[in-house]
């Protein structure tokens, strides 16, 4: 293992210096394709490195024997690496010319031994590429100064890799925000809806951040991981292999089904009742199904048909069918789903309403996302509003039925860049602070409307308003501050400011007549 380590400290230095050192593939490997080559990178130390610590103990336990028995590193959820899979055996060799096959060896090594970690990894991606041998040499170097486990609480490596995705996103446009969610948007869902125990799913899990932030708000909340169990599924394939890998390297467990595919034609949960959904369904998805296919599916049961120009509404619906009877679904949607009439997703959406679904609205900020500035929205969804206690004495709701709460975000976050702006956490708090207050839990004290910032609608106020659900709808505008002056006072300096513009206004129009008339155009 390498010597040198790094802490938290100087965390952020290195990531930069890695991503430069990443950044120098440029010009023999496209931006969109040399995530993989960093992130395989990175899981492949991280793994080499829990393999020879566990193999050290099993030394320093008298237990030679058992160095190379799969099992001994198993039972410690630790993956077996063959030698020639090892990270000190490839830097040993990163020199060497065919080190892209060499690399590509191991990672099927590493897949074929650990079962687990089936379809996880890049296939002959490494030789494929025709990487400069030179710079992939340079790029193992950096990746070798990462001591990965020299401290469980700062998450090293896990960090690095949120860190690369983001990066990764920034610099690749479009394609790049069909696996990656701004961090602090994925905390205010987490936070929202606070998945302690039972099965969270996420239908288009991306690259896996949905999961990572639920298990990060369990342990932030002295939770315990075993509690929960995490479903997801995926199309993109690439992607799908990021997912698996940034929950591996974290050592987190779950099913994102057997292959990557199509959520709605090929869904590999199908019996799945889940507790939590966290998602972030691809924005206004065109053409999901085809003209005449799914037009029968049971997962539309009781509402239209979902058009085939917008697949936001089919997204809503599979989660709800996926949804347990005290389940609640948060995920993010583009601000048009608030009020769309299109093709029957009006309809769709009054039965929603109807059926006394929608918990809560938030409207979220622009220039949030990396990829798009279409501007976004939360929906919350949940079968049960009635009022709860749970046996934990965590948390207890209030009876909510025939209520929705409309929170309006838009004036909230700060700008950490010239082009992006980001939710600060005191910016969660308050939103999760007015959220939980109105479900009724005693923690966050008692709810009380705010003008311009947040409403508790009844379904009457939502009819009212044509079954539309944007919150500025519902919140008003904010109170103006008394400022100490009196209304006499006050207007009489208007009207005296006025007089005086009026009086400035005619001098110019005397002047504008006189130009006029010297031109020879005046009366």
């Amino acid at each position: 293992m390498a010597e040198k380590k790094t802490t938290t400290k100087n965390v952020k230095t290195f990531e930069q210096t890695l991503w430069d050192t990443a950044d120098k593939l440029r010009g023999t490997v496209e931006s969109s394709e040399y995530k993989h080559v960093v992130l395989s990178l990175i899981f492949l130390k991280f793994v080499s490195d829990k393999f020879e610590a566990r193999r050290q103990a099993l030394v320093d336990d008298g237990q030679q024997d058992y160095l190379d028995m799969v099992e001994f590193y198993t039972m410690k959820n630790v993956f077996y690496l063959p030698e020639h899979a090892r990270w000190n055996t490839l830097q040993k060799q990163a020199k060497q010319d065919d080190i892209a096959v060499k690399i590509d060896t191991a990672l099927h090594a590493v897949e074929k031994t650990n079962p687990s970690l089936k379809g996880a990894l890049p296939d002959n991606y490494f030789s494929r590429m025709a990487l400069d041998p030179s710079k992939l040499a340079a790029l193992i170097d950096s990746i070798n100064n990462i001591d990965t486990i020299s401290d469980n609480e700062a998450d090293l490596v896990g960090r690095v890799y949120e860190y690369f995705l983001g990066k990764f996103a920034a610099t690749e446009g479009k394609g790049g925000g069909e696996f990656y969610t701004p961090k602090c948007v994925v905390n205010l869902l987490a936070e929202m809806i606070e998945p302690y125990q039972g099965k969270i799913y996420d239908p288009c899990c991306g690259s896996g951040g949905m999961f990572v932030q639920s298990i990060k708000f369990i342990d932030s909340h002295q939770g315990n991981q075993k509690d929960v169990s995490i479903y997801g599924q995926e199309y993109t394939a690439t992607t799908y292999k990021l997912a698996k890998m940034n929950l591996a390297i974290r050592g987190i467990s779950s099913n994102l089904g057997d292959v990557p595919a199509d959520t709605f034609f090929k869904d590999q949960h199908p019996d799945l009742k889940a507790d939590f959904i966290l998602a972030n369904p691809p924005f206004n998805l065109k053409a999901w199904r085809g003209n005449d296919e799914l037009i029968n599916d049971p997962r539309w049961a009781g509402y239209e048909v979902p058009p085939v120009g917008n697949a936001n509404y089919a997204w809503i619906l599979h989660m709800i069918s996926k949804l347990s009877e005290n389940g609640i679904a948060g995920f993010i949607l583009a601000n048009g789903s608030m009020s769309t009439n299109t093709s029957g997703e009006g309809q769709i959406r009054q039965k929603l309403i109807e059926n006394d679904l929608v918990d809560c609205m938030i409207a979220l900020p622009g220039q949030l996302f990396y990829t798009t500035q279409i501007p976004v929205c939360l929906w919350f969804i949940t079968k049960n509003k009635r009022a709860q206690q749970f046996s934990d004495d965590r948390k207890q709701f209030r009876d909510r039925r025939g209520e929705t709460l409309f929170i309006d975000a838009r004036n909230m976050g700060s700008m950490i860049s010239r082009v992006h702006k980001e939710l600060t956490t005191d910016d969660i708090a308050e939103i999760t602070r007015i959220y939980h207050a109105w479900r009724g839990e005693a923690k966050d004290g008692d709810y009380q409307d705010i003008p311009g910032l947040c409403k508790s609608a009844t379904l009457d106020d939502i009819k009212a308003n044509d079954f539309v659900l944007p919150p500025g709808r519902y919140v008003g505008a904010a109170d103006i501050e008394d400022d100490g002056i009196a209304f006499e006072t006050k207007m009489a300096e208007l009207a005296e400011t006025l007089y005086r513009q009026m009086a400035e206004a005619e001098k110019l129009d005397c002047v504008i007549r006189q130009n006029l008339q010297g031109l020879g155009y005046g009366e």
